[in-house]
């Protein structure tokens, strides 16, 4: 196969591989798409509906990064995502096949059968230029270098990916920028600095799971005590490697929570002092992270490995007057390689201004200095309803893309107003702006309200003669109703006009706001079934549909321990029970899938209501900008036992007020897209151009699975 160097971003080299007629631009999408890294490559193949295996040359996945342990895990990882065939300690011998790739045949006889195959190799040095002036090269290329950087020729020196020290490639970013400084010292001073080992922890997102090294993952011998903490039910698995002698943190290897990466990584390479009970490191309560933060941290712990950058110089640009971690990065880089650093630069600033005597505010942007929390209560006092009137009396400026689509929040989280009435869809994000989500291509989806997934034979029938009248991709999603994909912002309103005559509600699918609630059939029809699941869910949905709130919310309603609605899984969920209903709240999916915890059990079905009238709108009110319940509670300090006690046991006196807020909600809710249709002016808005009927003739669309589907290119 030849190789071609296309630099597309993944997104674009996806629709090729599935779009493209030519099999040969096919497979130079699938080579390029291999150098975002193998077992990405191998999602992104699967991502295609196609089926995805992987071969690996060595005896485990990832044998540089991850023990057996760890590597067993991933696997079993990869197995539940689908990639079924896992094959490890393969050596191909051939690829075979009659005019076309059939199969791949091992060294060890064994065969695999095949049509497509993406290559992902790592990097090879770009030597051209010393191959041609007969300069020392590796086994596998790149110019030989000692340890002051010097090739077998005199004056010659090489760095970065090209060079090759002791029969190593670094293809990090961060051995590249050790080599440049110690190069340039050598250059200019007489005291010589040489290069010696390169610290290759690692910190990847693999297909969307936290995979991490640091320092001596693997050394096992009398010195060293590794201490290993595995959950295989929630996926988890981590080792650290404590010397038995200096109790000093060796190394360590964190797969599916890897949080607490940059600060072990630290403790590693400064050899800092471990907690008594060192397995405190891995194992912690719910929210609560390693005991030594980065306050503990000397100031010449390398916080930044990309930059090269010390806590000291970090905090020295602090003390000087940098506030946030934009500044940071301009001042001095710290953050803008890898980015892994950003959640420690954050903690220096707070630390820092904490300890010069400044208070450190979480607020919204520079045009309020005021944090979300602060800023609902002073519309809520005030009885502000306006974004400008609240910027006018307590803001400065005028506002950004950051302060606007948060007021616009709070405003309907506090008013319950149209969202489009009294001048604040200048303020919404673009798809609270045309209430519908912009998809790929400039096209808008459609997703009415089904609550509970129960739809009537009628509802299904108007459903598909819209899709079928207006040419819509239509997809079931996870959440029991029907998405329609492929609408111009012109027709928008006329989709909506027909499905609100049906009887149609808008779905929010485009809101921060209650998105579903998934149900089971419940005793309906479930013979296991032991409370009415549907009803409640309908019920649920109704009452809290149009709750505008700082991030989406999801929720499901399960008619037994069976748990078919993956109640667990939601923003809050119940369940049934002999005696009542459980009641779980805070669990999120996602990047970081979180499970939720239980708030209360043997619920009746009215106290049902009152908890979660209560929960909702403390969320609301406490949360900060776009933060999911499962981080709102992670932070929360006292964690679930503190949110019992507000919700249930009335500790801080609010239930009442809580209850009577949701109330309002409840009494002054709206369809959006039924005021769109009954108002011409609103209307309007929905234009391709503001001054003629035209449409966007660009919008163009392929056929694909007896759907259409935007055009890729």
């Amino acid at each position: 196969l030849k190789t071609v160097e296309l630099e597309y971003p993944v997104a674009e080299l996806k629709a090729q591989l599935q779009f493209d007629p030519d099999p040969i631009s096919r497979i130079y999408a699938a080579q390029a798409l291999a150098k975002k890294g193998g077992l990405e490559a191998a999602k992104a193949v699967l991502d295609l509906g196609l089926k995805a295996s992987v071969v690996e040359f060595a005896p485990r996945l990832m044998p540089r990064q991850l023990d057996q342990l760890g590597s067993d895990l991933l696997q079993d990882k990869l197995k539940h995502l689908g990639i079924e065939d896992i094959l490890l300690s393969k050596s191909t011998q051939s690829l075979q096949g009659d005019g076309k790739l059939e199969k791949m045949v091992f060294n060890d006889g064994t065969e695999h059968e095949t049509e497509m195959l993406v290559i992902s190799a790592g990097i090879v040095a770009n030597d051209y230029l010393a191959r041609t002036a007969k300069i020392k090269l590796g086994v596998r290329g790149g110019i030989v270098v000692d340890e002051y950087l010097q090739s077998s020729q005199t004056d010659i020196y090489a760095i970065g990916e090209v060079a090759c020290f002791e029969g190593m490639i670094y293809g990090l970013v961060a051995p590249g920028y050790d080599m440049a400084t110690i190069l340039a010292n050598n250059l200019v001073n007489e005291q010589k600095k040489s290069f010696t080992s390169v610290d290759m922890s690692t910190k990847l997102k693999l297909i969307g799971i936290d995979v991490a090294s640091f320092g001596d993952a693997f050394t096992e011998n009398e010195d060293i005590v590794p201490i290993v903490y595995e959950d295989k039910f929630k996926g988890i698995y981590k080792r650290i490697n404590v010397g038995k002698k200096d109790k000093l943190l060796k190394g360590g290897i964190l797969i599916g929570e890897a949080e607490d990466y940059n600060i072990l990584l630290q403790m590693t390479l400064n050899k800092m002092k471990l907690p008594e009970d060192p397995i405190s490191l891995l194992i912690k309560s719910k929210g609560e992270s390693v005991a030594i933060g980065a306050a503990d941290l000397p100031d010449s712990a390398l916080i930044c490995s990309c930059e090269a950058v010390n806590k000291g110089t970090i905090c020295q640009s602090v003390k000087d007057g940098i506030d946030t971690v934009d500044e940071l990065k301009k001042s001095c880089k710290a953050g803008t390689g890898c980015g892994g650093c950003v959640p420690m630069l954050k903690d220096l600033i707070k630390i820092t201004k904490t300890e010069m005597g400044i208070e450190v505010k979480d607020t919204v942007c520079e045009h309020f200095n005021y944090s979300r929390q602060e800023l609902y209560h002073l519309a809520k006092v005030r009885e502000i309803k306006s974004y400008y009137e609240l910027l006018d009396l307590v803001g400065s400026g005028d506002g950004c893309e950051i302060c606007k689509p948060v007021v616009a929040s709070i405003l309907a989280s506090l008013w319950n107003e149209p969202i489009l009435n009294n001048g604040h869809a200048t303020i919404q994000d673009t798809n609270d702006r045309f209430l519908a989500n912009i998809q790929r291509g400039g096209t808008y989806s459609v997703v009415p309200r089904i609550p509970g997934g129960e739809i009537s034979p009628e509802k299904l029938l108007v459903i598909g003669n819209v899709a079928k009248k207006y040419d819509l991709y239509t997809k079931i999603t996870g959440g029991q109703r029907i998405d329609m994909f492929g609408s111009r912002v012109d027709q928008l309103p006329e989709i909506w006009k027909e499905l609100v005559e049906a009887g149609f509600e808008s779905g929010h699918a485009y809101g921060k706001s209650l998105r579903t609630v998934k149900s089971c059939v419940g005793t309906t029809w479930c013979r296991y079934g032991v409370q009415d699941s549907v009803s409640f869910a309908i019920e649920i949905e109704d009452r809290y549909k149009g709750l505008r709130s700082p991030h989406k919310l999801k929720s499901g309603v399960s008619g037994c321990i069976r748990e078919c609605a993956e109640a667990q899984s939601k923003d809050f969920g119940i369940i049934a029970t002999e005696k009542g209903w459980n009641i779980y709240v805070c669990g999120n999916g996602g990047s970081k899938p979180q499970h939720a915890i239980l708030l209360a059990q043997d619920v009746e079905k009215e106290m049902v209501i009152k908890y979660l009238d209560r929960f909702l709108m403390f969320y609301i009110k406490t949360a900060d900008p776009l933060q999911r319940t499962a981080p709102w509670l992670n932070k929360m300090e006292g964690g679930i036992e503190y949110l019992k006690s507000v919700i249930i046991d009335d500790v801080l006196g609010i239930c009442s007020e809580l209850e009577i807020q949701m109330e309002s909600q409840v009494n002054t809710y709206h369809c959006e897209w039924k005021d769109v249709v009954n108002d011409p002016e609103k209307q309007k808005r929905f234009k391709h151009f503001a001054n003629v009927d035209a449409v966007d003739s660009t919008i163009e669309f392929v056929p694909m699975r007896e759907q259409k589907i935007p055009k890729p290119w």
